[in-house]
């Protein structure tokens, strides 16, 4: 971490937080207290102006971050173009944080991060006034332990449904919204772009087709208002308890298009499964770094015993594997997508069949006519345009051998590949 950040405003939070009565760690963690068989108190919505997440949201904002660390410890850590920078006040506490949250935070969470050791839920902030952010803006907060103290991660929510090509993705993604079925995956690591992906091919399918679509997310990212097709949002946790059951649900709510935010468990991948085989379009992620990862991913969650019964499912239903990586640019000043795109064809659902995975990243070689994009390829155009340095392209390579075999046959740079500095430092 580096280039620490001043602010007054958050070292006046920080001194206020240290002169208020903290929220006793006995009676926060539990949440309100309720009636036995009545539903939670509902949280506040809205943010108000003057209280202590509001002004932390506010420097989010004005230093246009992408998330904000709260961590016992620890100042404030913001996220600026995928770098971690600490605001420079004080240490924050574990009651200073549960001061700064509780307010926001319904029964239901308290008990999510009880049981499950997480919790996820949104807010939405509306700012007015001379100097404030302009507009209202929605956050995704997650609620987790470490070291046995609460901490959370906070993330600024886009307002504006995202293109293909605002994302720097490629056009031909579109593609993989036209058919009337099959299953769509988006893969990669946390922080990846997965979500935003997802959203651009919903907003596609909207602008282009009459149709209904249910989202089932944990919670709602993106808001889509309906278009030419009909979405509905789904939020776990808040609609329904799982994945598994929203999915259920759906299935019953005549859908043409299904949202997935997360393959976690069995049922969940079953379900979607059935449906992607039986005339529905089925989009998803996994956190997997490709195609092969993905498909390994899927069939090791069920039983020896039904494997090969799932290998043919998937055979059948699988229609593209985008795998993405978002790489911090040359200049410092923000991050693009390195992309791998898979096209399942005759040859590779014979491969999935046979559990022969190991050989998709041939495949994906002889598809280029096809459209299909090995991420070494997608990492070296973006060097060769100047985009990204060397040294971030082989970082994030599945197979840096390949990335410097193109680089060295298109002559980039003047230097081995692998050494020297990172420009940007």
């Amino acid at each position: 971490m580096s280039d620490l950040m001043r602010d007054e405003e958050l070292d006046a939070l920080v001194r206020e937080l240290n002169r208020g009565t903290p929220v006793s760690a006995a009676s926060s963690p539990a949440g309100p207290e309720t009636t036995a068989g009545a539903p939670p108190p509902p949280a506040r919505s809205d943010v108000e102006a003057g209280d202590a997440l509001e002004k932390v949201l506010t420097l989010v904002v004005r230093r246009d971050a992408s998330d904000v660390l709260l961590v016992p410890g620890s100042p404030p850590v913001l996220r600026v173009a995928g770098r971690l920078t600490p605001v420079d006040a004080p240490p924050l506490d574990e009651d200073e944080i549960r001061t700064i949250l509780a307010p926001h935070v319904a029964a239901q969470a308290w008990r999510a991060l009880q049981e499950d050791g997480s919790a996820d839920f949104s807010l939405r902030v509306g700012w007015q006034g001379e100097g404030a952010p302009h507009g209202a803006f929605r956050f995704r907060v997650n609620l987790h332990r470490q070291r046995g103290r609460l901490a959370a991660a906070i993330r600024v929510l886009p307002r504006a449904i995202p293109t293909l090509a605002a994302l720097g993705l490629p056009a031909l993604l579109a593609d993989l919204v036209k058919p009337a079925r099959g299953l769509v995956l988006v893969c990669g690591p946390t922080g990846a772009g997965k979500t935003s992906t997802l959203a651009a091919l919903v907003g596609e399918i909207n602008r282009t087709r009459s149709c209904h679509v249910v989202t089932i997310e944990e919670p709602v990212e993106y808001e889509h208002p309906n278009v030419r097709a009909i979405v509905e949002q789904v939020e776990v946790g808040t609609d329904v308890p799982s994945f598994a059951a929203a999915l259920k649900a759906a299935l019953r709510q005549d859908p043409d298009v299904l949202l997935v935010g997360e393959m976690r468990d069995l049922e969940t991948i079953a379900i979607a499964l059935t449906a992607a085989e039986t005339g529905h379009l089925v989009l998803s992620t996994l956190h997997t770094a490709d195609a092969a990862q993905a498909i390994h991913r899927v069939v090791d969650v069920f039983p020896a015993a039904q494997q090969a019964q799932i290998r043919q499912q998937l055979a059948l239903a699988l229609t593209a594997v985008v795998s993405q990586q978002l790489v911090p640019t040359a200049d410092g000043r923000g991050r693009v997508p390195a992309v791998e795109l898979l096209i399942v064809n005759a040859a590779i659902r014979q491969h999935i069949r046979k559990d022969r995975m190991e050989s998709f990243r041939n495949e994906i070689t002889l598809g280029k006519r096809a459209g299909m994009i090995a991420l070494e390829e997608s990492l070296a155009r973006l060097v060769r345009a100047g985009t990204i340095t060397i040294e971030e392209a082989q970082i994030r390579a599945n197979h840096p051998e390949e990335l410097e075999s193109l680089l060295r046959d298109q002559g980039t740079g003047d230097r081995p590949f692998g050494t020297g500095r990172d420009s940007r430092l």
